[in-house]
């Protein structure tokens, strides 16, 4: 079997989910690290899980990114910036009545791609952090009846 095989072919401790599966356990399990007091964007940056939420940015890429939403300030700093981005996530939360900041998104609202900005590589990846589960995503017409990927 060549390691292009591999890639298709989830071996027999690897689960088979769909991206929606993917995310639904994801959003769960992150959920339960939020205490409903900050967003998931607070929450993964001070872990340093996930998509590292505010911290992913640079202090001008996180100004260009936010001025939409927030305004410009000349006189808050980074954190103070990022408790106003973390309380306006939360309202918008409520506002538009999804569960977390990666839903935002699809909901037509947030500053970032959300789930969207995640490739299935990186949902994977994801999961094996989070949840501490080897997972393949595969399209739904992927799966067979026992939740086995099709082979190719």
């Amino acid at each position: 079997m060549s390691p292009s095989d591999d890639m298709r072919s989830p071996s027999d401790d690897t689960e088979v989910w769909t991206r929606d599966e993917a995310i639904a356990k994801l959003r769960e399990a992150l959920l339960k690290l939020s205490d409903g007091e900050r967003s998931l964007c607070t929450v993964a940056a001070e872990l340093g899980i996930f998509c590292h939420g505010f911290r992913r940015w640079t202090d001008d890429a996180f100004s260009r990114g936010w001025t939409r939403a927030l305004g410009r300030s000349t006189h808050l700093s980074r954190p103070q910036m990022e408790r106003l981005a973390d309380i306006w996530l939360l309202s918008e939360q409520l506002r538009l009545r999804v569960a977390c900041a990666c839903d935002l998104a699809a909901a037509g609202g947030g500053v970032c791609r959300g789930w969207y900005g995640f490739s299935n590589a990186d949902l994977e990846r994801c999961c094996e952090q989070i949840l501490g589960r080897n997972v393949a995503i595969v399209e739904p017409d992927q799966i067979d009846q026992t939740g086995k990927a099709l082979s190719a």
